[in-house]
């Protein structure tokens, strides 16, 4: 038997962060689990004791907060095992029709939100725990590898954490044993769907129906039934999965729509690769 390990996810008022707070008390581990109203999980607070579940209200474009949630954390359960860096949602837009002000504010909780986690996690990890070490989960998107036409916004953003969670793992220290992946996943039913805030469409697309934003547009409100088929207690089974695993993968796309995204990706950069190496056959300085 392994002891209890303690989990720091955010975004846990719903959706997957919701799915995988449930799967790991069930499992037996705690949670500190962080959240702008906490009363939405005012059914688990009830059901567990605070030396399993503790709940903090957290808005993770404040970053004092974050750092006080780590501690109020820290101070509860002594340490911190795996952070799920899960908080976010997403947009509907064309890109050049997305308000520059909209996209700021979605960029700072999806990316700066998220990276003021990541400092604060790998604090943690290496300052505090003993023994040192940690797991760190980015929940990214598949649509980090390849966008959607109508969240490319979202896309963007979570491509940012991708290279950002990849920048950290080239520079970390091994001996803090930290380590980091990029969950990826694809068409997952949550709230986050029925969420989602569309703006109007820009003028210049407004007319063409067939365009992949109008058709992306046309898939609401319906969208829900006939293509998000993921189930997210399977997904938090996964999650769960992955946080016991001694080398977990820097990337892990889950679902079909995922895994092909990041075929079709692979591909299309190999074969670039090939096409056109030529042409950087004479780019270089001659002694």
């Amino acid at each position: 038997m392994t002891s209890p390990k303690v989990w720091f996810i955010t975004g846990t008022s719903t959706g997957l962060g919701r799915e995988v707070a449930e799967c790991a008390l069930s499992k037996g581990d705690n949670v500190f689990a962080t959240l702008r109203k906490p009363s939405m999980l005012e059914d688990l607070t009830a059901k567990y004791p605070s030396s399993r579940l503790v709940t903090f209200l957290l808005d993770v474009t404040d970053t004092p907060s974050i750092t006080t949630a780590f501690n109020e954390a820290l101070s509860h359960f002594n340490r911190i095992d795996i952070v799920l860096n899960n908080a976010g949602y997403y947009m509907v837009s064309e890109v050049e029709g997305m308000p520059h002000k909209a996209a700021r504010e979605m960029f700072d909780v999806l990316l700066w939100g998220a990276e003021n986690v990541m400092r604060e996690a790998i604090r943690c990890f290496r300052d505090v725990n003993r023994p040192v070490g940690g797991r760190l989960l980015n929940l990214s998107s598949r649509t980090a590898i390849i966008p959607q036409p109508g969240t490319v916004h979202y896309a963007s953003a979570k491509a940012a954490l991708e290279c950002l969670s990849e920048g950290y793992i080239s520079e970390l220290d091994p001996e803090w044993g930290i380590k980091i992946t990029l969950i990826e996943p694809g068409l997952f039913r949550t709230s986050v769907i029925q969420n989602h805030v569309a703006e109007p469409i820009h003028p210049a697309y407004a007319s063409n129906a067939s365009l992949p934003t109008r058709k992306y547009r046309a898939l609401y409100p319906d969208i829900e039934k006939t293509h998000f088929d993921g189930d997210p207690a399977k997904f938090a089974e996964v999650v769960y999965k992955l946080s016991r695993l001694d080398e977990p993968p820097v990337r892990l796309p889950l679902h079909r729509v995922a895994l092909e995204s990041a075929r079709q990706k692979g591909e299309s950069l190999l074969e670039a690769a090939e096409k056109w190496s030529s042409w950087s056959d004479d780019v270089y300085f001659r002694n």
